[in-house]
């Protein structure tokens, strides 16, 4: 039973410049500018058009799910795949989550217009890497992008000996 592992790992949505361990903005709108700036450039795809998604997305609901995390998402035209971005806050943020807690770790998704059941599926993976409470702990503690991403990529952290 060791395929687990490819479940919690979320390595195929990230690449190591889609992690930012120190994000500092203000509030929502600021927030959901910076990771389409950042996103913009990791997708080729106009920043003012993924922030556009995700204000559309976030008017249905918030996609802040509780325990100061949050999933906003979007599908956006030219994607060819699910692509991930994710953000630890350098301070955390109102995000009208269910929980009515700040925000500090957030995990953008983008989608193809056309990937229903892949969409659905990497929302899925996310949401329940995030709601495991030793994961988020690490992600919490770890020290820079490069060990965010290490987290990501492998479910573990790398451990000092």
């Amino acid at each position: 039973m060791t395929d687990s592992k490819s479940m919690d790992d979320l390595g195929d949505l990230l690449s190591p410049q889609a992690v930012q361990a120190a994000l500092v903005v203000p509030n929502k709108k600021a927030l959901f500018q910076q990771l389409g700036s950042i996103a913009s450039k990791l997708v080729d795809a106009d920043s003012r058009m993924i922030v556009e998604r995700l204000v559309e997305r976030e008017r249905l609901g918030s996609t802040g799910f509780g325990g100061g995390i949050a999933i906003p998402h979007g599908k956006i035209e030219g994607l060819d795949r699910v692509v991930g971005l994710f953000a630890r806050l350098g301070q955390p943020i109102d995000f009208a989550a269910i929980d009515d807690l700040p925000v500090d770790l957030v995990f953008l998704l983008l989608s193809p217009v056309d990937a229903g059941v892949e969409h659905l599926k990497a929302l899925a993976r996310v949401s329940r890497r995030m709601r495991d409470k030793t994961f988020v702990a690490k992600l919490r503690g770890a020290g820079s992008d490069d060990a965010l991403y290490a987290l990501f990529a492998t479910g573990e952290a790398r451990h000092a000996a």
